[in-house]
């Protein structure tokens, strides 16, 4: 009997020293709830709290940055009316969810469930890895494109870009994990420089660029690709606006960092992607009114529209200071994503999603933080920078196939989702915050975007389509789709089993 007694005592002390840790990592009851209901430990500190969530998700999106630093596409093909038009339906249209695999895994249907998550979960790692490269891309070739209004016999160079990357690469390392545990402190801080750097371009833009007329903005398109017909070039276009748009679900991949997170990670979801949404339909318009030519616009030396309507209003002096004022909320947005990348890749390594997942899902006892997903990330973000030395081309289908594989992850959540509504609608798990009844519809109307979305997003800039213009990313898209296959059938229907088997019903 003393024997069953000292057992009890020390399973009691046992799970109280669990919740003094969980207490401690800043967890609430419903945290250890909910990470107890899918059966995991909380092995990350939770240091972001509503707002700085709702920052987190705001500055990473970044999308009036996005599309004022990456329109040339939407510009080409669709014009002035062609790339309002087309963000436009892209923020109605665009999906907001986080956490594909796991959500495949858990609402998909139970015999098909494993092989379906763990497809979408190599699609997952593929398409964040994919933006995280781009973003530190533009950020590089956006320096050189200042250097080229500085000097006008500066012939930029491919490896100098990639240069570049590298120390962008350098610099999110660093602030990843050796000043990590300083960013939800500094994130509100972050949000407002973001609201004023917008205010700041707003401003300049309409007291000192020369304005187009409405009727030009609104209503002319331009078939800058060649294509057969408008519509199809605007279809090719409309790339630009998705690629602004994306990345609303990336505070999802940091849920287990955010203090009661099933409450407030949808809604920093939610108000995030609203808020940047009507931040940068204002300052697409205004960007629109300031352009007195497009074609000059889009043979700019620098390579950028942006930087030609900045020449059009303010001397060097004040290009360079504009280019500033959007490369310090884009820088941080870099930082960010490749935080919530690691993160998407060390989840997915911790149900042995990936090769090596016990070295990718370690997390560092000192810092909290899963500190060699985070180098991974950085790395393969350097790799893929490497590639554009030899093919800006190949380079180019890379940040297309972040939009395409996605597409492709949330067209798999949210399929799961919908079969879950309305087929067993009964075992769908609690939740804090709903759509209620508009939830249905929303998924409907979501992935009939996604499928569209996903089709045009592999077609080429230009026609005829020769090897330097067409567009890879569909070749790389199916190949990883093809090794994602591979691996399931060697190794991962035996290691991986997917978060459904790890919740808690």
């Amino acid at each position: 009997m003393s024997g069953k007694l000292e057992q009890l005592r020390a399973q009691e002390i046992t799970v109280g020293t669990g919740q003094d840790e969980t207490q401690a990592m800043g967890s609430t009851r419903l945290d250890r709830s909910d990470m107890d209901r899918m059966g995991k430990v909380q092995e990350l500190k939770r240091n972001f709290r509503p707002l700085s969530a709702l920052s987190f998700c705001a500055v990473l999106q970044a999308t009036w940055e996005f599309m004022l630093i990456s329109n040339s596409e939407g510009l080409q093909n669709g014009g002035l009316a062609g790339l309002f038009w087309t963000y436009v339906w892209t923020l109605i249209g665009a999906p907001t969810s986080g956490g594909q695999y796991h959500w495949v895994s858990e609402f998909g249907p139970q015999q098909h469930q494993k092989f379906l998550s763990y497809v979408t979960g190599w699609m997952a790692v593929l398409a964040w890895q994919a933006g995280a490269a781009s973003g530190s891309f533009l950020t590089g070739t956006i320096i050189q494109g200042l250097i080229i209004i500085r000097d006008s016999d500066y012939m930029p160079q491919a490896w100098q870009g990639t240069l570049f990357v590298f120390a962008m690469v350098l610099v999110i390392y660093i602030f990843n994990v050796y000043v990590a545990s300083w960013m939800p402190r500094i994130q509100n801080a972050l949000l407002v420089l973001h609201v004023f750097c917008w205010v700041a371009i707003v401003i300049v833009l309409w007291a000192m660029a020369p304005h187009q007329s409405a009727s030009a903005v609104f209503t002319q398109f331009n078939n800058g690709g060649g294509w057969s017909t408008m519509g199809v070039s605007l279809m090719i276009g409309q790339i630009s606006a998705i690629y602004g748009s994306l990345s609303s679900d990336a505070t999802a991949h940091m849920s287990e960092e955010v203090r009661d997170a099933s409450r407030y990670v949808p809604i920093a979801i939610t108000w995030g992607y609203i808020g940047n949404g009507l931040l940068a339909l204002v300052l697409l318009i205004t960007f629109e009114f300031a352009i007195p030519s497009l074609e000059d616009a889009l043979n700019d030396p620098s390579g950028f529209p942006f930087i030609y309507v900045f020449k059009n209003a303010v001397p060097v002096a004040g290009i360079n200071g504009l280019t500033a004022i959007i490369l310090i909320p884009v820088i941080f947005s870099n930082i960010l994503f490749n935080a919530s990348t690691a993160r998407q890749t060390y989840a997915f390594a911790r149900d042995k999603g990936l090769p090596f997942s016990k070295w990718i899902s370690h997390v560092d006892p000192k810092r909290q933080l899963p500190v060699n997903a985070i180098a991974l990330s950085c790395l393969i973000s350097a790799l893929l920078a490497i590639i554009n030395i030899g093919s800006s081309t190949a380079f180019n289908a890379i940040i297309s196939l972040n939009v395409a594989a996605l597409m492709f992850t949330y067209s798999m959540s949210l399929g799961c989702v919908i079969y879950r509504r309305i087929c067993h609608p009964e075992t769908l798990p609690p939740k804090r915050w709903s759509l209620g009844k508009w939830g249905l519809p929303t998924n409907i109307i979501a992935i009939l975007y996604v499928i569209f979305a996903i089709f045009w997003s592999f077609w080429p800039s230009d026609t005829p389509t020769t090897l330097d213009t067409f567009n890879w990313s569909v070749v790389i898209f199916i190949g990883v789709l093809l090794i994602s296959l591979f691996m399931y059938f060697v190794k991962g229907h035996r290691e991986y089993v997917g978060p459904v088997v790890t919740v808690n019903r």
